[in-house]
């Protein structure tokens, strides 16, 4: 595989005909490059007029390889070819160079170029490239390009302070000044029955002049193939504008981004990226420039399909995100780079989300990620100093079982991919504080698709241990640390809290979602069913390992049920459903949920220990259970429950979650840690007002409806997953402690029905 190096332009402020003394200087061998043992002048042409004046040197190297290598290759020393052009009336020098030494093993080519600045004719600049091609060496071809590399980058490295050693020494001995070349007196006189050439065949002429000299003095190789370097100046990169807005580079690296940028400028052949941006890419790619240039062009076709572009100026913020989204900019940390707050803990992810839907977060997040570019790059200016990433500072205080929503996260993890694709290397920084125990689940859901590198940036804050030394203090000026984190500044960050209702958008439109834009959910994860007056729909789940986490949320659309979780005694077989199976989502995933959208459904995820397999019980899929004989199927009826009649509670099946009544309208999310393996039931179930009595019924009531002859149907739209045990093992304490079991509180009650809408966290422990 060819090598390739292409550097930026580097800069003198310095004359060219300074510049060139001093090179001059440099022969035949320099204390400051110990790599050059000896030279000679093998070949020397100059021009009639003295304009072109060609040197064609010999150079004997010692380089610095391994004692085995050496002794392979047999010798101490290598060979080089140097020619330099100097064109005294261009003002350039060009340096071709080439190894003679293994050449049928190794080709080495190098071309430098030392030119006037375009924009300032008292500066110089200089410009490299080079090729280095192993073909072969002696089985010993890693090795030698590892050494040839080395000495090459530490070579450039050298080079500029070499150059300016030798202006300052010219500048002590007194000489700040050499005169631009002019043609001899003698020269300047043109025949009487010729025309004076224009400037261009003069350029023409000068150049086919330099050309010739140039192969008279290459007798031993032939013509050097020269390597080109671009004459534009739009598109170069200066050595100096990178060290001071993109920060200091290896010579490699800065050669990767100049390569990058030209490949890429000569495939838009238009509007190209920022530098700061070719940089991130490359970053993401550990600097191969083949595998970045793929990424770019991915992201740049990305960002044209939505219109990345406009969302600056084109996007406002819904009402409900400035009254509610509990982030926003704020000031900048230590090194300057903007400083972004987001309180996760406050947010009510389910309420925003269901109030702007899976559009609207996308582009509030691509909103926040381009403001995020804009105040990099003018920070970087407004202080002169690099800075491309910015700062990002998570408070997870409040974070709960409510916040893993499954929609909400797997929101959360398709962003995470957008950014990583299209934002690489953006995050500076990521301060975690208050992060409470439930926060294990949710970094191992969501780390594995953030890379190595952009991990290795985030620092984590348990308890209060942010307000010590070594927490924000040591990041964040303490005069902008909010004053809800102990700090002075008071900050106009919303505080977040539950989305109200009216925000919503209609439950119907939540599910099927297809504005145009950017999506990152193609499906919904919800399920709908009906259910009459005395009918039940129920999902059933096979748990394999103590210790799963089932959860659930679900939205009651119409009229009101009572929801219920038990677990049997004994292990019920799995229902099949005809057709069921599941998705490659779910196969890949920690998570199960039901697969189907109506009111059947079945699904398995995961192998092994902690895998639950899941079955909706309703519609065509019920069950019917004898007892005293292993848990088989009987029958299908429609909505019923699989509890037989004949069952006696805490003896054939226990109710590990209490019984509690779910209003229209109200939305409901819960979770519960099994404590023994076997078969646990979520009910959902008609709440039948009638059955609480007289006292409880208007006489009106029951004589309205038995005269319209009409019953409502109650209607809801939900999920439930398991979370396996053997994934989130170390993570079961803060799950027991924070379980909410209901977001609402439920106002009636019946018999054992809790009202409180909490749910028993150990009832299931009370039976075994």
């Amino acid at each position: 595989m060819v090598q390739k190096y292409e550097s930026p332009v580097r800069v003198y402020k310095n004359p060219f005909e300074l510049v060139m003394k001093a090179y001059e200087m440099r022969f035949p061998t320099c204390d400051m490059i110990p790599v050059v043992k000896e030279t000679e002048i093998i070949g020397e042409e100059i021009s009639e007029d003295g304009a072109i004046h060609v040197i064609d040197r010999r150079a004997k190297l010692s380089i610095d390889v391994p004692y085995l290598l050496k002794k392979i290759m047999g010798v101490d020393h290598l060979l080089f070819r140097q020619k330099n052009t100097l064109d005294k009336r261009g003002r350039t020098l060009e340096i071709d160079a080439w190894n003679e030494s293994f050449c049928n093993r190794v080709v080495i080519k190098e071309l430098c170029i030392y030119s006037v600045h375009p924009e300032n004719p008292e500066w110089t600049c200089f410009e490299q490239k080079a090729d280095l091609d192993i073909k072969s060496f002696f089985g010993f071809e890693g090795s030698a390009e590892k050494v040839a590399i080395n000495e090459y980058s530490k070579n450039i490295a050298k080079s500029k302070d070499i150059m300016e050693y030798y202006i300052n020494l010219l500048s002590e001995q007194g000489v700040t000044h050499v005169p631009i070349w002019s043609p001899p007196e003698g020269s300047q006189k043109k025949p009487e029955n010729k025309e004076e050439p224009t400037v261009q065949e003069s350029t023409v002429a000068n150049g086919k002049e330099k050309a010739l000299l140039r192969r008279k003095s290459s007798g031993i190789r032939g013509e050097l193939e020269a390597l080109h370097i671009e004459e534009s100046s739009s598109s170069k990169l200066e050595q100096g504008y990178i060290q001071m807005y993109l920060g200091e580079l290896t010579p490699m690296q800065e050669s990767r981004l100049v390569q990058l940028k030209n490949r890429v400028s000569e495939l838009l052949r238009g509007k190209v990226p920022s530098d700061p941006v070719f940089l991130r890419f490359l970053r993401a790619r550990e600097f191969n420039v083949e595998k970045a240039r793929e990424m770019l062009s991915q992201s740049l076709m990305w960002r044209k399909k939505h219109g990345v572009d406009k969302i600056l100026n084109e996007y406002e913020l819904p009402k409900v995100i400035k009254d509610f989204f509990p982030g926003g900019w704020h000031h900048s940390d230590k090194e300057g780079r903007p400083l972004f707050i987001l309180r996760l803990g406050q947010m009510d992810v389910k309420g925003i989300i269901k109030s702007v839907g899976e559009e609207g977060i996308t582009k509030l997040t691509l909103h926040i990620c381009e403001e995020g570019l804009r105040l990099t790059e003018e920070a970087a200016h407004r202080l002169n100093k690099p800075i491309s990433t910015w700062c990002l500072l998570l408070d997870l205080e409040g974070l709960n079982m409510r916040h893993l929503w499954r929609p909400g996260m797997k929101a959360l993890l398709h962003i995470i991919e957008i950014c990583e694709a299209n934002y690489p290397e953006t995050l500076g920084r990521v301060l975690i504080i208050r992060a409470p125990r439930v926060f294990p689940i949710m970094w191992t859901l969501v780390s594995p698709l953030i890379d190595e590198t952009s991990r290795e940036k985030f620092l984590f804050y348990g308890g209060n241990g942010y307000q010590e030394s070594g927490g924000l203090v040591d990041y964040i000026p303490i005069e902008h640390i909010p004053d809800w984190l102990g700090g002075p500044k008071i900050t106009d960050i919303p505080e977040g809290g539950l989305v109200p209702k009216s925000h919503y958008m209609p439950a119907e439109e939540f599910v099927k979602d297809q504005s145009p834009g950017p999506h990152f959910l193609e499906e919904s994860y919800y399920h709908s069913t009906s259910l009459s007056r005395g009918q039940v729909h129920e999902g059933v789940i096979q748990i394999e390992e103590r210790g799963t986490v089932i959860t659930w949320d679900f939205d009651v659309l119409r009229h009101d049920v009572v929801f219920t979780v038990y677990r049997l005694r004994d292990k019920l077989p799995p229902i099949k459903s005809p057709g069921a199976s599941a998705s490659p989502s779910q196969k890949d995933s920690n998570f199960t949920f039901p697969e189907q959208k109506d009111t059947s459904v079945s699904s398995t995820s995961g192998t092994g220990a902690g895998t639950a397999t899941t079955t909706g019980v309703g519609g065509n899929a019920n069950v019917s259970a004898v007892k005293g004989t292993e848990m088989a199927l009987d029958k299908v009826q429609d909505h019923k429950t699989c509890l037989d009649r004949t069952w006696k509670e805490n003896l054939d099946y226990f109710k590990v979650e209490n019984s509690i009544v779910c209003h229209d309208g109200e939305s409901i999310q819960g979770s519960h840690v099994t404590s023994h393996p076997g078969t646990y039931v979520l009910q959902w179930k008609f709440f039948d007002k009638h059955h609480l009595g007289p006292s409880s019924v208007s006489p009106l009531d029951v004589i309205a409806d038995s005269l319209s002859g009409t019953q409502h149907k109650a209607k809801i739209m939900y999920y439930y997953e398991t979370l396996n045990s053997v994934d989130y093992r170390g993570s079961m304490t803060s799950l027991q402690s924070c379980q909410s079991g209901f977001s609402t509180i439920s106002k009636i009650s019946m018999g054992k029905q809790s009202s409180s809408g909490v749910s028993s966290a150990h009832s299931d422990k009370l039976h075994s």
